[in-house]
């Protein structure tokens, strides 16, 4: 809790201090609907967010996913990534809807114990049915409540239990995702970046929202490290593996995009920064992985 806590409070509150400056500029850094603090917690957001999936990916190739110390980061990033759609929930709430998404989050607390109870009890093929409806009603019924859909999504499977359904299914359902749907969402995002720009001031943007998130991460990461006295080293390597943004800061951006939170240049900003921060993850945490000290509990297992 304190190290999540640390690498999660850093880099957002950080990052909304630019974001707060940015709206000093001329304005074009802001979207269309988006009130004052909207904007900066956004901007905070995609500077502390981490991309469970992608760190996933990168433990693996480094061979830390199954030992003690790439499981301590997973949940660092999971108690973050709870957190951080938290404060995306936050950042769309629509003021003038209130009395909708307090219906919504009712209406979803009271369905989602019953479909807790009514799951386990259907056969393993009737499951599939009920969880993909299940998903469509509470990502449609949150888009309708004035909250993104993506945020439906998220609860949606929040509330439900990996055992409920089969392990190769469930691979196979992920790898159907990823050759039919991705590619559209990477190529509607695509169409939606603004590269024609005439200067370079988006790309100045990026850099220094880069270096607001390397920093305040750093920060967070090293306070905790003192705190809780980790081996020498450890402290680097964690904080560039929870470094990466990748998807979910292209998921964050494009949803900020739909609730006119931020300007299309804002958008083509933080999705470079999301390229940048990606990139350095693996090379940098491979070479702070060489220098660290490896205790007992680092042991693989």
């Amino acid at each position: 809790m304190v190290t999540a806590a640390c690498a999660l409070l850093f880099p957002l509150m950080m990052g909304a201090v630019v974001g707060w400056g940015l709206m000093l500029d001329d304005g074009r850094w802001l979207g269309e609907g988006a009130r004052p603090w909207q904007f900066a917690l956004g901007i905070g957001m995609a500077c502390a967010v981490t991309a469970l999936p992608i760190l996933m990916l990168f433990m693996r190739q480094l061979g830390l996913l199954r030992t003690p110390l790439g499981q301590r980061v997973l949940r660092y990033a999971s108690l973050d990534d709870i957190a951080i759609w938290a404060v995306l929930a936050v950042v769309v709430w629509d003021l003038d809807g209130l009395l909708r998404q307090v219906g919504f989050l009712i209406g979803f607390i009271a369905l989602s114990r019953g479909l807790r109870v009514l799951i386990p009890r259907l056969p393993s093929s009737d499951r599939w049915f009920v969880g993909l409806i299940w998903l469509c009603w509470v990502a449609l019924s949150a888009h309708w409540a004035g909250l993104h859909y993506m945020v439906g999504a998220f609860l949606a499977g929040a509330v439900m239990e990996r055992n409920w359904f089969e392990a190769e299914h469930l691979d196979r359902m992920r790898d159907m995702v990823l050759l039919t749907l991705m590619p559209v969402f990477f190529l509607s995002t695509g169409l939606r970046t603004q590269w024609a720009l005439g200067d370079v001031s988006v790309l100045l943007m990026a850099l220094l929202l880069l270096v607001v998130a390397i920093v305040g991460k750093g920060l967070g990461v090293s306070l905790a490290s003192r705190w809780l006295r980790w081996p020498k080293g450890q402290a680097r390597l964690v904080m560039w593996l929870l470094q990466t943004k990748a998807l979910i800061m292209i998921i964050f951006s494009n949803i900020l995009l739909d609730k006119q939170i931020i300007s299309g240049e804002t958008f083509t900003a933080l999705l470079l920064m999301a390229a940048f921060s990606t990139v350095l993850t693996l090379p940098m945490a491979t070479r702070a992985l060489s220098k660290v000290q490896s205790p007992p509990e680092s042991a693989k297992e």
